[in-house]
């Protein structure tokens, strides 16, 4: 089973290649300036949290996420990043980085933790068809 916790300042170097794998994976570029702001961002573990996977005490996985207010009722948690590194994909890894983000959501008395994942990630959609529910909205968006 890998260990959980928050990211450490001398994960810096590890969550990078974990992150900008990730952002390759969806065809995303950004700047290092990018990738230093989040970093800043996630250190203060304030707006936004993340949570690394461990295994061996190497750094195999990260999951970045944010609460925010819901009109509907009490706050929400929206897991905006997860990935594994192909290595250690299979054994446990992404279930268990969303499970430690819905128990931090539980105790931060969020009514929900939701995700989005691109439709042809079917790998990842295996998983996430086991430990949740698709509710079939549709994502729209304007970039500015």
């Amino acid at each position: 089973m890998p260990l959980i916790s928050r990211l450490l300042p001398e994960d810096h170097d590890a969550w990078e290649a974990l992150f900008r794998a990730y952002c390759e994976f969806y065809g995303f570029a950004m700047e290092q300036a990018g990738f230093d702001r989040l970093w800043a961002e996630l250190m203060r573990d304030e707006r936004m949290h993340a949570f690394g996977a461990r295994k061996g005490g190497a750094l195999v996985g990260i999951v970045h996420f944010l609460p925010h207010a819901n009109t509907w009722g009490r706050d929400v948690c929206y897991l905006e990043d997860l990935f594994t590194h192909q290595d250690a994909r299979g054994q446990g890894i992404a279930r268990a980085l969303i499970a430690a983000v819905t128990d931090w959501a539980r105790e931060a008395d969020c009514g929900r933790v939701y995700w989005m994942t691109h439709d042809s990630n079917t790998t990842a959609r295996r998983l996430y068809d086991q430990v949740a529910a698709n509710k079939g909205f549709i994502r729209y968006q304007i970039e500015l």
